[in-house]
């Protein structure tokens, strides 16, 4: 079907007549009625239509796309034209009695929700009622607004205004239930959203969103997010509202929307919670989702509109009075919100401007507190932007000058400061040679915790300059497990905050580089209990660095192996060599695993996953994903992780992640595949979401493993159900599977015949191999003859499905190969079970379909073997015997061959 939409769209792309035009765009019209997909069909339709109004056929399949559109009235309108034009046509009339009987059904439901919505509203608006029944009746009109009668009907009932009054409650649940009603209003309906938009007002929706409760500001944002996804893809969707041929353009709604937001970031009647809101939205919606897309104004916009309002939440200091309230995570909010910006700009010209707008809000900073607190924010977001900044006259001074503060809020502010530097390469040689001493002596002599906490935080990042290079150390023997040590103290310190206690894990994420501190840590069971719950709560800013810790432990971080022979020309040019620490070998490392899998580790990563926060990145994703590749590595660990949600974590990381997360997330959801029942592993529709990563590995830019473990998966959920067959199809992965047949790896290779084998359990494959001028059933005959067992055992039961299925391919395959019948022979003499089983089949296939081939094969050694088969014995399991007398009985019947009792009779007659 998609072939034919193919040479449609080429036929109207060079027709010159709008006759033949219309003609083809009906036609084309029936292919999407086909496909399902109603509004492409509803399209071609109309536009056959708008040439010639009275083809009949064109109006009927516009009528059927309408139908199944849901747009009643006007699938009526067309049907009842139809049936005036042609009033003896059977499926016209039947057409509009299903009609018919379709609107009154809708007449009667929307009569019912228009009664149930009216008494939902009096009792909300009756101020003497019960507070249980009024939040009864709140959560009932959710209930409602979910389905589209029901948000229709909310909607023409002067709703909003009423959700108006609702949003103005002192009840947190009357709210809340105000709030889920706007969502389903809004969901995927671009001209409902415009106009709440318009009435309810962007000052009330981030007044309430920036309310002090955490759970009504989280329900708004999702409101937002909602309203922004209507009207930006809205006009994509199915249900648009009727006056979708005048809907104006949403741009208007949308910068009202994001120039409110941008508002919310200074305002100091803005709750913490709400402020971590409007940036995560920012985040979201402003830059661009795809690079190949132009259009980067947004972001243009947003940089010149309200930078300087994301720096001055950035600059706050949360322990000074003044400036607006903050949480934990709101400046990594901030960092990842800045780094998106500038990321999302094309030019030099638009970065320079990104850059002298920062310069002049530093100029214009009140104090250096203020401007080291952006520099930090900066550092951990856009870094050149952040370097840049720092390189400004007098700020490094400032950084050095305020460390030594009594002051602790300015010594916090700084020593963070000097941390982020240090990570930059442009500063790294100018701290290591003058902040080591400066942060040794705060971390001695301070007095207060936090302060050195975050000093040791310093000394880790300098002293783990030399990664897993066990060589270069920067400390003396056993300072780093010193540190160490000391940050599983802290992480292990209750009475600490826990910003104080992110700290000592950020700590860890750096000294865990070394392999003496990685053995420590995860025989410190408390450390890591402590550390897993870090992960769990609501400082999200601490995700990446027990991300980072993680990934050095179970050493899931990539090594290249450097080849032995440059390794001893670089020793004998005195150059430095990396080297691997003792307890970085495989073994140390697989202990390890089982330590971390023992504490906990999978219901900690699932939990990150789950954070809605700007915090979790891409690079955070892409530590986790790496994570549980590793966990995964033991086949008898993988029941274990996917008993504790882990199955479910990795679909969301194999999609939205970095290019290198994606892999490693989709390489995990192979290895889960392979081994375990993926019904049990990825249950309901679950199963359906894993295809597309495994497909993405059969890629020449996966390694061969990673090829091989896709093909093993996907054989997997090829040989479970049509769906799932058609599934992995849909996503363009046979030509993908064909290609592995061709590689020299003999592992590969097999693999993906037998991916091939369960793919042509579908039609659609079949077809493949029925049409003329390809090789496709050569390769299969050819393959059975192969001497690597596996391959043959999957090629022949290929060619037993396709000779079952697919009677005509066997007339075809004498045309393969002139060693065809060797090739048969050889599997019906083999000495495994399983090859003679596919081979006997194919030769009973091939009999079956051809009387010509069936006496080819007779006149051959084939009938011998067969004989010998069908008397069964040693070695012939009984489905053989009987495949292979069904093949000598069918012989008989074309009089190729005569039965026993023939012989007999005729030896009985002999002179």
């Amino acid at each position: 079907m998609q072939g034919a939409i193919c040479c449609y769209t080429k036929a109207i792309k060079l027709s010159d007549s709008q006759a033949e035009s219309a003609v083809l765009f009906r036609n084309r019209s029936a292919c999407y009625l086909k496909l399902e997909d109603y509004s492409k069909a509803e399209t071609d339709a109309s536009k056959a239509l708008d040439t010639d109004p009275g083809d009949v056929k064109a109006r009927f399949r516009r009528a059927q796309a309408f139908q199944k559109l849901g747009r009643l009235d006007q699938a009526f309108l067309d049907a009842q034209r139809c049936a005036q034009l042609e009033p003896k046509n059977k499926a016209f009339q039947d057409l509009l009695r299903q009609l018919g009987a379709q609107i009154q059904q809708k007449s009667a439901q929307l009569n019912s929700t228009d009664a149930r919505v009216q008494q939902m509203f009096s009792l909300l608006l009756d101020a003497s009622a019960k507070d249980s029944d009024r939040q009864k009746a709140a959560q009932n009109l959710v209930v409602l607004s979910r389905d589209e009668a029901g948000a229709e009907q909310i909607f023409r009932n002067d709703g909003v205004k009423l959700i108006q009054k609702l949003l103005q409650s002192k009840l947190e649940d009357v709210i809340l239930s105000a709030l889920r009603t706007l969502v389903g209003l809004c969901t995927g309906h671009q001209s409902r959203t415009m106009a709440i938009v318009n009435e309810l007002g962007m000052e009330q929706l981030c007044a309430v969103m920036g309310s002090g409760a955490p759970t009504v500001s989280l329900a708004a944002c999702h409101l937002l997010q909602v309203m922004f996804e209507a009207l930006t893809e809205g006009m994509k969707k199915e249900i648009r509202g009727k006056d979708e041929a005048i809907l104006p353009e949403p741009s208007k709604e949308l910068r009202s929307m994001l120039h409110h937001l941008l508002e919310m970031l200074p305002a100091s009647n803005v709750s913490g919670p709400g402020r971590d809101s409007a940036i995560n939205l920012l985040v979201k919606q402003v830059p661009r989702k795809s690079l190949k897309n132009p259009d980067n104004s947004l972001t243009l916009w947003v940089t010149d509109q309200g930078l300087k309002k994301i720096l001055q939440v950035a600059g706050t200091v949360p322990e000074l009075s003044e400036g607006p309230p903050l949480t934990d995570n709101t400046h990594m909010s901030c960092s990842v919100l800045l780094s998106k910006l500038y990321d999302d700009l094309k030019s030099d010209k638009e970065r320079e401007n990104f850059n002298k707008l920062c310069e002049e809000y530093r100029e214009k900073s009140l104090s250096k507190l203020r401007a080291i607190q952006t520099v930090s924010v900066l550092l951990q977001g856009p870094s050149d932007v952040g370097n840049r900044t720092l390189e400004m006259s007098g700020m490094m001074d400032a950084v050095i000058s305020l460390c030594a503060s009594e002051d602790v809020t300015h010594q916090q502010v700084a020593v963070e400061a000097l941390i982020h530097a240090a990570g930059k390469a442009k500063r790294a040689s100018f701290i290591t040679a003058n902040g080591v001493a400066l942060l040794k002596d705060l971390y001695k002599k301070s007095e207060n915790d936090r302060i050195r906490v975050r000093a040791l935080v310093g000394l880790c990042k300098l002293g783990s300059a030399g990664g897993t290079d066990f060589s270069m150390k920067q400390f003396a023997e056993g300072s780093t497990l010193k540190l160490a040590k000391q940050c599983r103290k802290w992480l292990c310190n209750e009475s600490l905050p826990p910003t104080s206690r992110r700290w000592s894990v950020e700590g860890l994420a750096y000294l865990t580089f070394d392999a003496d501190v990685k053995e420590d840590l995860v025989e410190d069971k408390n450390a890591l209990l402590a550390m897993f719950d870090l992960a769990k709560s609501e400082d999200k800013t601490v995700l990446f660095a027990v991300g980072s810790t993680l990934v050095n432990c179970t050493n899931s971080y990539d090594v290249e192996k450097p080849d032995p022979q440059m390794v001893e020309l670089a020793k004998y040019a005195k150059q430095h060599v990396p080297e691997e620490h003792p307890k970085d070998a495989r073994s140390y490392v697989e202990k390890r695993l089982l330590k971390l899998l023992e504490a906990g580790v999978v219901s900690a990563l699932v939990c990150m996953v789950k954070q809605e926060s700007p915090a979790l990145t891409e690079a955070c994703k892409e530590c986790i994903g790496r994570v549980f590749l590793a966990l995964v590595e033991r086949q008898e660990d993988r029941g274990t992780v996917v008993a504790q949600g882990g199955g479910k974590a990795l679909i969301p990381l194999a999609s939205d992640n970095t290019d290198v997360g994606k892999i490693k997330a989709a390489q995990a959801l192979a290895k889960i595949t392979i081994t375990s029942n993926p019904e049990i592993a990825f249950p309901g529709e679950r199963i359906y979401e894993v295809v597309r990563p495994l497909v993405s590995l059969l890629s020449l830019e996966c390694t061969l493993l990673q090829n091989f473990e896709a093909l093993m998966a996907l054989t997997n959920l090829a040989g479970i159900s049509e769906r799932l067959r058609q599934k992995i199809i849909k996503e363009k992965a046979v030509p993908k599977v064909e290609g592995y047949m061709f590689e020299e790896h003999e592992l590969v290779r097999a693999s993906a015949t037998e991916c091939m084998c369960n793919l042509v359990l579908s039609t659609e494959v079949q077809k493949l191999f029925l049409a003329t001028g390809n090789d496709r059933l050569k390769l299969i005959v050819l393959y059975s003859g192969e001497e690597d067992e596996r391959l043959r055992k999957a090629a022949a039961g290929t060619l037993a499905m396709l000779t079952a299925e697919q009677p005509e391919l066997c007339s075809r395959i004498p045309g393969t190969t002139t060693h065809w019948l060797e090739i048969v022979q050889a599997l019906l003499l083999s000495e495994m079970s399983d090859l003679r089983h596919r081979g006997v089949v194919i030769v009973h296939n091939m009999m079956q379909a051809d009387r010509s081939l069936a006496e080819t094969l007779m006149e051959s050694e084939a009938l011998e073997i067969l004989s010998v088969m069908a008397k069964g014995g040693e070695g012939t399991s009984d489905p053989v015997s009987k495949i292979a007398q069904n093949c000598l009985d069918k012989a008989v019947a074309y009089g190729i061959i005569k039965s026993r009792q023939e012989k007999d009779t005729n030896k009985g007659t002999e002179p």
